[in-house]
């Protein structure tokens, strides 16, 4: 894929995409947005070509339109804005909430002690359906080349801008054929994703596909269980379904991840028959694999000396407030972080602190949050 103009790209057969800061938006089925797109950068409107591409959403989306007036001022204004500023004008509701406070979630906890616990020192590492790049940061804090690709756009301006500036990020639908995102890499992933996507056999071969053929390592985290009331839409499985889209899988109840985080110890596996009722599942596979080591210091937590705030669901009397009933329901259960704290308002991370941020009372949050 060549860069043709600081705002376009052109692919190996020769069609022109969209690119808009360096994102290029290469969705199948969404021909006349990307000619919109194409026409406003040709015509020096590269804002309004922005803004064309920010409306778009993926297949399940069921919330509101956003406002054009809305995504207009975003675009303008977007060096003044906060991350929840733009979720905001971006109408992304309880999307919002869960994006704004996934650092401190039980599912994000799990997703990096399933990383740690499989931890092969990956030079680069590629996410598929990488939202706005929470995993993404925290692989790019520990010094791994980025690269991320998602089906909404604006996700992936979002996290250019507010999240991880230095990845590399495409938009594509995983049903697709697949954009040259790269290859060898030392780490691929999917997170709290792949109950989405579909066809999953053919979307599996293309992720074992990317990774390095003697050290890679595929981590897919939080797959919905099929037989456990979901609160989410999506295509959730069985275990024992997983358990057939990768036979050679350590298998993993996402909770026990989350615990195991939280306690300093390795992961303990499990067997697609003791999964069944779990929630949701996460897995790893690949030539890499190695067995479990303990969550203590790696992706657990930030490098020391980052910058620390008090999580922002502790209203002003100190005690949790959850955004939506939803919210509480969906990640209350499994939190780890105290119903009311006593945490500095900001922090660095060393001994002193290293506690309550394991404990996600403590956060390292984007500056602009």
């Amino acid at each position: 894929m060549i860069r043709d103009t600081p705002h376009t790209v052109t692919d190996e057969t020769g069609r022109r995409w969209p690119a808009p800061d360096g994102i290029p938006f290469l969705r199948a089925g969404r021909a006349a947005l990307a000619a919109e797109a194409l026409a406003r950068i040709d015509a020096d409107d590269v804002d309004g070509a922005r803004a064309a591409l920010l409306a778009d959403q993926d297949d399940w989306w069921r919330g509101p339109a956003a406002d054009p007036a809305a995504l207009r001022t975003l675009v303008r204004e977007r060096a003044r804005l906060s991350l929840r500023d733009a979720m905001a004008l971006l109408a992304w509701g309880e999307v919002g909430d869960y994006f704004a406070h996934r650092w401190s979630d039980p599912t994000f906890v799990a997703g990096l002690a399933l990383t740690e616990a499989h931890w092969n020192v990956p030079a680069e590492a590629f996410e598929l359906a990488c939202g706005i790049g929470h995993h993404l940061r925290a692989l790019a804090q520990r010094g791994v080349r980025v690269t991320g690709a998602d089906v909404v756009w604006a996700k992936l301006w979002v996290a250019h801008h507010w999240v991880v500036p230095g990845a590399r990020l495409f938009c594509f639908d995983a049903a697709q054929d697949w954009p040259p995102v790269g290859s060898g890499f030392g780490l691929v992933a999917c997170h709290d994703a792949f109950y989405f996507l579909a066809p999953k056999s053919p979307i599996v071969a293309r992720l074992r596909a990317l990774l390095d053929p003697a050290t890679g390592v595929l981590i897919v985290g939080h797959i919905h269980n099929r037989d456990w009331p979901n609160l989410s839409a999506g295509h959730a499985l069985s275990a024992g379904e997983l358990a057939d889209l990768f036979p050679d899988a350590t298998m993993y109840d996402d909770a026990e991840l989350t615990r195991a985080l939280h306690e300093r110890r390795a992961p303990q596996a499990a067997s697609p028959d003791a999964l069944g009722k779990a929630e949701a599942f996460s897995l790893a596979s690949g030539p890499g694999l190695g067995g479990a080591r303990a969550v203590t210091n790696g992706l657990a937590l930030p490098p020391p000396g980052t910058a620390l705030r008090l999580n922002p669901l502790y209203a002003a009397n100190r005690r949790i407030a959850w955004p939506s009933e939803r919210y509480a329901r969906e990640y209350g259960p499994r939190a780890t972080y105290p119903l009311t704290s006593d945490a500095p308002a900001a922090a660095v991370l060393d001994a002193a602190t290293e506690e309550p941020a394991r404990r996600r009372e403590l956060l390292d949050l984007p500056a602009q949050w």
